[in-house]
């Protein structure tokens, strides 16, 4: 008999390289221990406060965590390195840019009522990371809607009039007000919490685990 897929919600940034790792090293955990998943991904800003036209990352990295240019560049080989073994691909310059995602947020928020959520949130992170696209830019974010085959008129109009921006507040606040601070955050069938990328081996540990418990999932 077959068993209903885990349902893990993902707190996540589309600017936060250890998202994408954290969700690719899921997958291969998916994968490697034949344990369904089906995922549903929530908005967390890690710069709310970032101006317009976003900051140099190495530059935005030495001012927020206090390291030296040496170790900003070195961590961005280490996630280099992480994402070729993950199949994704990052593309770094001394150009590359950090960017309020907001807006980004919101487009997700209004993907997911054509059951599109996960197309737009993985169309994002591969503009942001790999084509090294201003996701906080209007225009961009529209046509990365028009490539997963939403209506870009109607992207354009959500952007512009906001519709979704007080439904988008409310889940951020939702997430930190019960504690996550930090993403990715993942939580398997509401029971059971991981904080960052923990790995394809510790990812298939939680899933055996969680295939294992009595299932306890939200309605919706």
């Amino acid at each position: 008999m077959s068993q209903d897929p885990i349902r893990v919600d993902i707190v996540s940034d589309v600017v936060c390289p250890w998202c994408i790792i954290g969700y690719r090293q899921l997958l291969k955990a998916s994968e490697a221990t034949g344990i369904a998943i089906e995922t549903y991904w929530h908005p967390f800003e890690l710069n709310p406060d970032m101006e317009t036209e976003g900051e140099n990352i190495r530059d935005h990295i030495m001012r927020k965590y206090g390291s030296s240019a040496e170790q900003s560049q070195e961590a961005r080989t280490r996630l280099s390195d992480l994402g070729e073994d993950l199949d994704f691909t990052f593309s770094w310059s001394d150009e590359s840019r950090i960017y309020n995602t907001f807006s980004a947020h919101q487009l997700i928020h209004w993907a997911a009522e054509a059951g599109k959520a996960q197309d737009m949130k993985l169309a994002l992170f591969d503009a942001y990371f790999t084509h090294r696209r201003d996701v906080s830019n209007t225009d961009i974010l529209v046509d990365v809607a028009g490539e997963i085959g939403l209506d870009k008129d109607e992207a354009h109009a959500v952007l512009t009039d906001g519709r979704f921006a007080e439904s988008v507040r409310e889940k951020e606040t939702f997430w930190t007000s019960r504690g996550v601070s930090g993403v990715p955050t993942m939580v398997f069938d509401a029971q059971q919490a991981t904080s960052g990328a923990q790995g394809v081996d510790v990812f298939s540990q939680v899933l055996r685990h969680m295939a294992a418990q009595p299932r306890q999932v939200p309605a919706s």
